[in-house]
């Protein structure tokens, strides 16, 4: 028996994620807080030949991470994976966000993934597991129009690789992953938003982004899925404390 955590697992990069660790692990325990969607995650899983524990939760609530840790021991009696993806920030301009929004933002990803990686510790120490946390290539190039997601992102980045470093001690493995532009359904739906105001269509807003980014398109959450299955395979078990890019080469650093 072997069983991983995802959180965000009702769309996106965190369903695509759950999907492809079935084939991987025993059990999935499906995390979010949309349950008609949870469902949907759920039968993939079940048809891609894992077992799904479908768990509806607001993880930005201080008593989730413990709730979901004790759903996962009691239906399972271990954990060996947890994979933090749950949390969407606002794009929201510095100058005008709100503390309520900047408050809302740090909750759900920051504090969320914070809780549950503390909360599911024991459990992954007693298994030797692996745990990562979601980041975002913005935590790189923070800027003013979307400050909140970059010093989020920057902040998960640091915390993984404070959970690591006890990790070493504790033979947990803990990494981020920073991915840049990925077509999610919450993109589409900003783009059907933006494209209109703009005088756009949908297509070409959807070919401008990826153009001013400096990339050849834009990234799939099952491209982002497979690096996250790697992280936690036993081919990565040497990989600690690494932040990983995987954003079509939009960040020009080295």
């Amino acid at each position: 028996m072997s069983v991983a955590i995802v959180t965000g697992a009702s769309q996106g990069i965190g369903r695509s994620t759950a999907i492809r660790l079935a084939r991987d692990f025993s059990a999935i325990v499906l995390a979010a807080r949309d349950r008609a969607n949870l469902d949907e995650t759920a039968e993939a899983v079940k048809a891609a030949g894992s077992e799904p524990l479908v768990v509806d939760i607001d993880i930005s609530e201080p008593s989730a991470a413990k709730h979901l840790v004790a759903r996962t021991l009691t239906a399972f009696g271990r954990i060996d994976a947890l994979l933090n993806i749950a949390g969407a920030v606002p794009q929201i301009d510095l100058f005008d966000m709100t503390d309520e929004q900047w408050d809302a933002g740090l909750a759900l990803k920051l504090h969320g993934a914070r809780r549950l990686t503390l909360a599911a510790w024991p459990a992954l120490k007693d298994a030797k597991g692996s745990v990562v946390l979601m980041s975002g290539n913005s935590a790189l190039f923070p800027k003013a129009p979307y400050a909140a997601v970059g010093t989020i992102n920057a902040a998960i980045a640091a915390l993984a690789k404070a959970f690591s470093d006890r990790g070493i001690t504790d033979g947990v493995q803990v990494n981020s992953v920073l991915p840049g532009p990925v077509m999610t359904g919450r993109r589409r739906s900003y783009l059907e938003r933006w494209a209109p105001r703009h005088g756009m269509s949908v297509e070409e807003a959807t070919a401008k982004f990826p153009q001013e980014a400096g990339i050849a398109r834009y990234g799939e959450p099952e491209e982002i899925a497979e690096l996250m299955a790697f992280l936690v395979s036993p081919g990565a078990r040497w990989m600690t404390g690494a932040a990983l890019r995987m954003d079509g080469g939009e960040v020009k650093s080295i």
